[in-house]
């Protein structure tokens, strides 16, 4: 049982700091791409078993959950962590730099299970809580729409494993690392995929007259695009439209039949998030016809909104400042990125929550060749999930 006042602190987990940092770069060295993050997944679950849990494998493909039950406490909770990598080639030069070609932990998806598995190990031997915790080791964060946290859901997550409230965390590079930052509500940006086919009539680049160049189309179509936010987007509310890929001809003295784009698009709020889909669906359709081509629109909803609920958002803040002080826990704004948390928060009442990687102008950037977690975090991210588990299950 609990007992009022002797909740966990940062001192508590100092002494295991180089073991948890020889672990998190042991698995910087390893990095697997979603849903084959095998390697990754047999290491969490082998720990996992080591320190007394009950082990669940292959939930959702390489998805690992470990639960441990403590007391007679009714209430369970759900911690979540993601394992993947990404298809970066590392540039950092480290002497634990990646071993896998062309891949890397280019988003500090290491340094979160190492926090999960920390906390996990000092869970199991203070077993200083009441009720149930289920640790979520999640595949394919990065994946897109065929997503980890999808396919744990529909391989039943939250029936086989029943929590009251579900958290995660994310490292934020800018902020200085040892701080915590919340967001009540809305917090990260719904995230759609649209991919546009134009097509034309191909012919000799000395003969354009004879052609109906998409390459033309498809420039008109970008530069329109941009209008889409700036002019009918309401000013006060927040979207993103950006063309990420742009792919047509094989040869400069061919007017190609066909040129395609791809395009990544954001919003918060779920009537500007169909007014975007309206608005550049008829917009690049009337544009490719200006220019006689034809235009194909895939338009594929990903992620929601992800919203950490007010309840569960207080409460993980309260932890936080119980744990590192009151200065070191601010407010964030929304974040225009997107997180497949999202999809458990629409189950459950939880939080995402943020973790400082460093700042300054050094400090590196998530999804960069030269990004790498903050081992500075491995032992005060450790004791907040203890901290936090053993609050709400008191």
């Amino acid at each position: 049982m609990t007992k009022e006042g002797a909740y966990c602190a940062v001192s508590d987990l100092e002494g295991g700091r180089d073991e948890l940092v020889g672990l998190r770069r042991s698995i910087h060295q390893d990095p697997e791409i979603g849903h084959k993050e095998f390697n990754t997944a047999r290491l969490v679950a082998g720990r996992l078993t080591a320190w007394g849990y009950d082990v669940t494998a292959g939930v959702g493909g390489t998805g690992v959950v470990g639960t441990l039950r403590v007391g007679g406490g009714s209430r369970s909770l759900g911690i979540r962590a993601d394992m993947d990598a990404l298809p970066i080639a590392e540039q950092t030069g480290l002497p634990y730099a990646s071993r896998n070609a062309g891949l890397m932990h280019a988003c500090g998806h290491d340094g979160h299970t190492t926090m999960l598995l920390g906390a996990a190990k000092h869970l199991a031997a203070t077993r200083n809580f009441s009720g149930t915790v289920h640790l979520i080791f999640q595949p394919a964060e990065e994946a897109g729409i065929d997503c980890g946290a999808r396919r744990m859901l529909a391989d039943g997550l939250f029936e086989r494993f029943p929590c009251d409230a579900v958290f995660a965390l994310h490292n934020q590079p800018g902020k200085p690392a040892r701080t915590f930052h919340f967001h009540a509500g809305p917090f990260m940006s719904a995230s759609d995929r649209v991919t546009i086919t134009v097509r034309g009539v191909g012919g000799h680049a000395a003969r354009p007259h004879q052609a109906i160049d998409p390459v033309v189309a498809a420039s008109g179509i970008v530069l329109a695009l941009q209008s889409v936010v700036a002019r009918n987007v309401d000013p006060t509310r927040t979207a993103v439209v950006t063309v990420g890929t742009i792919h047509g001809g094989k040869a400069m003295n061919v007017i190609a039949d066909e040129v395609t784009l791809g395009l990544s698009v954001r919003s918060f709020d779920d009537d500007v998030r169909a007014l975007l889909e309206r608005r550049i669906t008829d917009l690049v359709r009337s544009q490719a016809a200006g220019y006689g081509a034809t235009a194909e629109v895939d338009y594929q909803l990903g992620h929601p909104v992800l919203v950490n609920s007010e309840r569960e958002t207080a409460f993980a803040r309260e932890v936080a400042v119980e744990l590192v002080g009151g200065d070191q826990v601010t407010d964030i704004d929304r974040i225009t990125g997107s997180e497949d948390f999202a999809y458990m928060l629409q189950q459950r009442p939880g939080c995402l929550v943020r973790i400082g990687n460093g700042a300054g102008d050094g400090a590196p950037l998530l999804h960069t060749a030269r990004y790498d977690f903050n081992d500075d975090n491995l032992t005060v991210g450790a004791a907040y999930w203890v901290r936090l588990a053993e609050r709400f299950l008191a």
